[in-house]
């Protein structure tokens, strides 16, 4: 067992240890039979304990937090379906209060100016842009003020969203004596393709990932038969050497009774 597991089950133990032992039955479940009272105690000093295990890990359960990655955006979408532009920017320190609104900005390939096109404010998102207008959907953080991912969903995907999309992040964090202002801004480049099509480190990985798997299972064959070969052969040494042993034995036996004979 690691040490990680250890750790993991030691609350457990010490948990099994506190709770309270019961050295008898409570009165209102007694019956006339003692082994059946013997079942009904192991049985309710059973249940307790479960009780009280379910109960620390519900609240230990309930004190973990979601753990904030800043992973980039796709960047190839496929006309006619929908694609989400990934935006994430995370605090520095999550136990700092903090508000913040998202701005996504677009700018066509054959633009030189950006156009805003959707603002996500107080919970609320608005959408700035008539070529956009029906076609997109908040996909970031929801029930918060606190946001740390701006992602939106573009819905039925055209040649003409192929551009360079911005993401700015207008965040203040709120210390006890002032507020500080940290801003973020992550740069997409979407291509509109008509098929999504496959990298060659995709394939390259996949092509890896079955060679991998057989290599591994023709490797624990072969274990498996010398390993066979192994037992087979030192079982079969065992049972000559016991055979010799058992004849050496029985050898010296009958010259051992055939002297005390010929003593007689």
């Amino acid at each position: 067992m690691s040490a990680v597991q250890e750790l993991l089950l030691l609350p457990l133990a010490l948990l099994a240890l506190q709770v309270p032992q019961q050295t008898r039955l409570p009165e209102n479940l007694k019956t006339q039979d003692p082994s059946l009272n013997r079942t009904l105690f192991c049985r309710f000093r059973h249940s307790r304990f479960l009780t009280v295990c379910s109960s620390s890990f519900h609240s230990v359960a309930s004190l973990c937090r979601g753990a904030c990655v800043e992973v980039d955006s796709n960047t190839e979408a496929v006309v006619n379906e929908g694609f989400k532009l990934g935006c994430i920017s995370c605090k520095k320190r999550g136990e700092v209060k903090a508000t913040a609104s998202v701005d996504w900005f677009f700018m066509a390939s054959d633009e030189t100016d950006e156009s805003p096109i959707y603002s996500y404010d107080n919970k609320r998102g608005y959408t700035n842009d008539p070529r956009f207008m029906d076609r997109l959907a908040w996909n970031g953080s929801k029930k918060t003020n606190d946001l740390q991912e701006g992602s939106i969903y573009i819905l039925n995907v055209t040649f003409n969203d192929t551009g360079t999309y911005k993401c700015i992040f207008t965040r203040i964090l709120e210390y006890s004596n002032f507020e500080h202002p940290a801003n973020a801004t992550k740069i997409i480049h979407m291509k509109v393709v008509p098929k999504l099509t496959r990298g060659l480190a995709s394939i390259l990985s996949e092509v890896m990932m079955y060679v991998t798997i057989i290599g591994l299972q023709v490797w624990l064959a072969i274990e498996m038969i010398y390993c066979y070969r192994k037992i087979s052969a030192a079982g079969e040494e065992a049972l000559r050497e016991s055979a010799a042993e058992y004849l050496a034995i029985a050898s010296e036996s009958k010259d051992n009774c055939a002297a005390v004979q010929e003593a007689e």
